[in-house]
Formats: C-alpha cells, sequence, structure tokens
C-alpha cells in the first residue's frame, strides 16, 4: 500500500459521511487504505460510521476505548495505517476533484513530505479562495540544510507552512517513525509539527505543491471551545515553544516563526479579543491578552511599537464598526453563556 489516509475524529457525526464521499469518489480511491480512528465519540459516530461500513466495505473504523486528545489520537490514527505514506485528513472537510491522483503522483519522488495548500472561505463577500503557504512556487527543500531550511522559513506565508493544518500534509512512515511521539508537546495541538520540527536537522525533505487539495470547512474549528482568548494563545504560545525548543530563541528559525504567527493573528484580532473580554470576563482573560500582544510584538522594530501602541489605545468597541455582524454573533453567544451559567447556579 503507498498511501493511507488517516482520519482522526472526535464527535463529527455530522461531517464524517461528506467527508468520506469526498474521498471515496476520488480517482484512485481502490488504490489506497481509508481509516477513521474515533476518539470514543460520545454522539452517533459510531452508528453513522456502522451505516457508511455496509455500503462502503473498505473504510476501516477504528474506535479507542477513550478519547485521548487531539494529539494523542492523531498520532494513534497514523500508527493504525499501513502505507508507505499517511495522509491525516481532517474529518469535517472536503478532499477537492482530483487531489487524490496527483497526490499519488507525488509520492513516487520519495520526499518525506508533502504541503499542499487547500481553499478557505473567507467572509465579507470574498468566497473560496486558494489560501497561501508559502510565498514561492512548487519547490523541494532539504530542511537539514541551515540554508535551505533558512530559505523555505523565510518563504512561510502563514503557519500551515510550520504544519498547523494536518489535512495539508503527507507524510513518509519512514521518516515520521524516526522520533517518537513527544510528551512534552502532548495537550498542545502542536505535537504533529514538534516532531516535524524535531526531524529538521535529523533530515526531511520536503516538497511543497501549490495546489488545492482541500476545501476547509469553515464553520467548525473545535478549537474554539475554550474561548477567543486560549485559541489564540494556542498558536502564539504553541508554535514559540516548537522553535524556540528546537532551533533556539534567537534562531532565523524563530524569528520566522514568530513573525508568520503575528501576521496571520494580526493587530485585528486582538481588538476581537478585548472586545470578547469585556463582553465575557468569566470565559476570556484580559491579561493573558495582554501577555499575548507583548509576546505577538516584542521583537524590536517600528513596525511592532506602532501595533503595541494600536493595541494599549484601541477600544475593543471600534470592532463593532469594523464588523457588526461579527460583534452581534459574539455579543448573543456572550448572552446565552450568561443564561446558562445563571440558570446552573440556580439549578445548583
Amino acid at each position: 500500500m503507498r498511501l493511507s489516509i488517516a482520519i482522526p475524529i472526535y464527535n463529527f457525526a455530522e461531517f464524517i459521511v461528506e467527508t468520506l464521499d469526498s474521498i471515496v469518489a476520488q480517482d484512485g480511491a481502490e488504490e489506497v487504505e481509508i481509516v477513521v480512528v474515533d476518539g470514543a465519540s460520545t454522539d452517533a459516530t459510531p452508528q453513522v460510521m456502522a451505516d457508511y461500513q455496509t455500503r462502503h466495505a473498505q473504510v476501516r473504523y477504528v474506535r479507542l476505548p477513550a478519547k485521548g486528545g487531539i494529539d494523542r489520537d492523531m498520532a494513534t490514527a497514523f500508527a493504525a495505517t499501513t502505507g508507505d505514506y499517511c495522509w491525516l485528513f481532517s474529518g469535517d472537510d472536503i478532499m477537492r476533484p482530483g487531489a487524490l491522483r496527483r497526490a499519488l503522483q507525488e509520492i513516487d519522488s520519495g520526499c518525506d513530505v508533502y504541503l499542499s495548500q487547500h481553499m478557505e472561505y473567507l467572509s465579507n463577500g470574498r468566497g473560496w479562495t486558494a489560501w497561501p503557504v508559502l510565498t514561492c512556487g512548487a519547490h523541494t527543500f532539504e530542511l537539514s540544510d541551515p540554508a535551505e531550511r533558512a530559505r523555505y522559513f523565510a518563504s512561510a506565508a502563514n503557519t500551515e507552512a510550520f504544519f498547523s493544518f494536518m489535512g495539508g500534509m503527507i507524510n513518509k512512515r519512514a521518516s515520521w517513525d524516526r522520533v517518537p511521539f513527544n510528551e512534552a508537546f502532548d495537550r498542545s495541538c502542536w505535537a504533529h509539527a514538534a516532531r516535524l520540527f524535531e526531524l529538521m536537522p535529523k533530515g526531511l525533505k520536503l516538497r511543497f505543491v501549490p495546489e488545492c487539495w482541500q476545501d476547509r470547512r469553515p464553520d467548525n474549528d473545535s478549537f474554539m471551545g475554550g474561548g477567543l482568548v486560549k485559541r489564540l494563545a494556542l498558536s502564539v504560545d504553541g508554535y514559540n515553544r516548537i522553535a524556540d525548543t528546537f532551533f533556539g530563541h534567537d534562531s532565523v528559525e524563530a524569528f520566522h516563526v514568530r513573525r508568520v504567527v503575528r501576521d496571520e493573528i494580526g493587530i485585528g484580532s486582538l481588538i476581537m479579543g478585548k472586545y470578547v473580554c469585556k463582553l465575557d470576563p468569566e470565559l476570556e482573560s484580559r491579561e493573558t491578552l495582554d501577555r499575548l500582544a507583548a509576546t505577538m510584538y516584542g521583537d524590536f522594530s517600528w513596525k511592532n511599537l506602532h501595533a503595541r501602541f494600536l493595541y494599549a489605545t484601541t477600544p475593543g468597541e471600534k470592532i463593532k464598526r469594523w464588523d457588526p455582524e461579527w460583534a452581534a454573533k459574539e455579543e448573543k453567544k456572550a448572552l446565552m453563556r450568561r443564561e446558562r451559567r445563571r440558570a446552573a447556579a440556580q439549578a445548583g
């Protein structure tokens, strides 16, 4: 088996059928292994998968006895497959027509990692848009070479260049298995990225394919359960820690990781954070948000100083003029949370 598709899921009963349908309909689907690994979902996932398997027997379903968290469940899903390469695919995204055949063609070149693009749905009437990953075209990088690695990090357009989107990468099993699961990054949401950073100095050949191989579902960010500020902290703290651990805070790699995270989040998201902190201080931490702003714009430059000034002087309410639709949704969600907490307190 040349290629396996591993799909780790948790409570994705409403999404997984559409995802699987987009894969089994592909040219080349009969040539790959498809494995759904369920982290002990509490919704209707087992029934949905049982029904799906009656129609598509080639899809294998593995239900874990307990939820291990996204990091451990991703590693478990990879280990549950047998192909020379494994595509860790998101259980709520859609594989674009022709993507599987292109992936099968690409892996013939024998690289350790293949990184593709995806289509992202943008608001304000912009619709589906090809999401950038690198600023270069198709290219192969040997990331064990410091000069090649520096060029790669400098060309990163967002954190997907650093493996934040698992559905955008295909990994060679023999390379992936050269380092074990790093327990220090369990529950960080980025253990898979930490694994690949750890592999870079040891030898990691990456092929960037500037083609969109999937549509990312716009309405299901499973990391948002703890609120916006915690979601921002996942990226800021998580990626800074990875870069500092494997290359050092003052390295060129860590500099570009900080640049990419800063540019990807932007001052607008921090102003949004100020607004939600005021709406629901029980959920959203202003202290954490202030720390994230200082971390993001900590490198000295006039641009960063200006951003820190804007953060300090721009009221969160400004977002109501910038994006009134988003502000109205957040107000409604905060009101519902307050009502649920009040009802729970009365019941208790």
